[in-house]
């Protein structure tokens, strides 16, 4: 088995924080088993215009898995509200002060906190958000979430290189106990023929050929030389899986059937106790790779 594993599971955490502006954004991403890549992103109302952005940037970076990212973004830092003139109101709320004072013949002396209180010379308005800034910043700080996300589904991935290695190992062995128990069984086979047909004819002189040619024939039918070649076929597929740098998830999870097929003929034709001993013994070891390959990316 190499050092690092390559292969990632599905199961992972991961969370960040940065600023876009004055606004603090923070980032918590969750993942775990799913057939195909299901992203769902949690995200203030206001904000909802960036969550297709968000979905994107995932998608670039997983391939499979239920992925929940929650996006908390918080402004109470921000000086977000600023305060308009209305010039053409207060031009012409001083003119008619200077109007009125002319008029009476009286001081013009209203200063500026005086006109201010006038209605609606001044304007409170909320001042807009860059998206496409905030969309660019929050992309940022999700890649640091998926980053650390991604370093906990590698290590969790080592653990199941390390089980599935095992278990390949195990059906190594089996295997070539099942080839030693054919052999044995067809030696044994010939063996008894030639006793029975003794038996039957009585006499020592027995056609050669003809047990031969009954023993091939049985060699034929409970041979499971095919079985084995293919199932170490696929083992060597299963080992190349296990250092790829792709997401290998759902292939394994496929080849693992063609596992549990092979091991279903060698039962078949190998109906002694010791045979079906093995196996069992194999197809429970398929069993639990398949589990494993369940949790691979």
């Amino acid at each position: 088995m190499s050092e690092v594993s390559l292969i990632k599971s599905m199961t992972g955490f991961g969370s960040a924080s940065g600023v876009s502006g004055k606004l603090e954004i923070s980032i918590e991403v969750k993942s775990v088993n799913n057939r195909y890549l299901d992203c769902s992103v949690k995200i203030p109302r206001v904000y909802y215009s960036l969550e297709e952005t968000i979905k994107s940037f995932v998608q670039s970076r997983i391939s499979r898995g239920k992925v929940d990212v929650y996006v908390s973004i918080d402004s109470s830092s921000a000086d977000d509200v600023v305060f308009k003139i209305n010039r053409p109101l207060a031009d012409a709320y001083v003119s008619a002060l200077k109007e009125l004072a002319s008029l009476y013949d009286v001081p013009c002396n209203a200063d500026v906190i005086e006109i201010a209180r006038f209605p609606e010379i001044l304007r409170a308005e909320k001042q807009e958000t860059d998206i496409e800034q905030l969309g660019a910043d929050l992309c940022a700080v999700l890649g640091e979430a998926l980053s650390s996300l991604n370093d906990m589904r590698l290590r969790e991935g080592q653990k199941l290189h390390y089980d599935i290695s095992e278990r390949a190992v195990k059906i190594d062995m089996l295997t070539v106990l099942a080839e030693g128990i054919s052999s044995d069984t067809v030696a044994e086979y010939r063996r008894k023929l030639e006793a029975r047909m003794k038996e039957i004819l009585q006499t020592a002189d027995i056609d050669e050929s003809r047990i031969l040619t009954e023993a091939a024939l049985f060699a034929d039918r409970i041979s499971i030389n095919e079985e084995t070649v293919r199932l170490r076929s696929h083992m060597a597929q299963l080992r190349e899986m296990l250092e790829s740098r792709e997401p290998v998830g759902r292939k394994m999870d496929f080849l693992v059937q063609e596992f549990n097929r092979e091991a279903n003929t060698i039962g078949s034709k190998g109906n002694d106790a010791a045979m079906s001993k093995i196996v069992v013994e194999m197809k429970a070891e398929i069993e639990k790779i398949r589990e494993q390959a369940q949790n691979i990316e």
